[in-house]
């Protein structure tokens, strides 16, 4: 009798800490209202601020999902119109479900530092999955389609209005890195990421953002 309710308890157990893990996995991908930036989807990435100043801010993310492509292109601008086409195809029903999956922000593009002159580089552009499809998703009908999950992580963030274009992400790229290089701050020199939350539609109050992967402890802002 003993053995067989320390056997329960601890299928129990086990279960509950799966649940929490997958609540915890949810709430991260949360409802627009917690964050100002995100003023045109239901749901958002939602982080915790770490430190801030005027020049850049430390955010810590949890471990989320993506829907991705990969676009080779000598230009973000053209690689970006052609895989967001494609993921918009897979979250309007070209998928195994036939389902529609909500957009969400941001939009990612990830970008490979190391790129030579007058080369091409491949682009990974990601939608962020919903919290209902978090764990569970739908299969895409393009071979080109595929789920990636980015790490528990902390990253280094610099803001910007505007349009998110290859000149001006390469402009604030260059601004975060000199930023983060005055502070001998350690960070993934390898790739950094594009961040847009708005749609084409939206004119005013537009919002951007660079982001660099943390390695080591990250090195806080002091005041500006």
């Amino acid at each position: 009798m003993t053995l067989t309710v320390c056997v329960y308890l601890r299928v129990y157990f086990v279960g509950l800490v799966g649940l929490l893990l997958i609540l915890t996995a949810e709430a991260r991908v949360g409802n627009s209202s917690e964050s100002r930036f995100c003023t045109e989807s239901k749901e958002c990435l939602l982080y915790d601020l770490v430190c801030k100043n005027d020049d850049y801010e430390v955010r810590h993310y949890d471990s989320v999902k993506w829907v991705s492509t990969d676009e080779e292109c000598y230009f973000m601008d053209k690689a970006t119109y052609t895989a967001f086409r494609r993921l918009f195809k897979y979250i309007t029903g070209s998928n195994k479900a036939g389902v529609n999956i909500d957009m969400t922000a941001p939009v990612t593009v990830k970008i490979e530092e190391k790129k030579k002159m007058w080369a091409s580089s491949v682009f990974t552009i990601s939608f962020l999955l919903p919290s209902d499809y978090q764990m569970i998703h739908p299969q895409p009908t393009d071979d080109k389609v595929y789920f990636t999950e980015t790490p528990d992580m902390k990253v280094y963030v610099r803001s910007y209005g505007g349009w998110m274009m290859s000149l001006t992400s390469s402009v604030n790229s260059m601004l975060l890195k000199r930023q983060l290089d005055n502070v001998q701050a350690t960070y993934n020199k390898d790739y950094h990421y594009a961040v847009g939350y708005d749609s084409p539609m939206k004119i005013l109050n537009r919002h951007n953002e660079v982001w660099y992967m943390v390695e080591g402890e990250p090195v806080c802002p002091t005041s500006s």
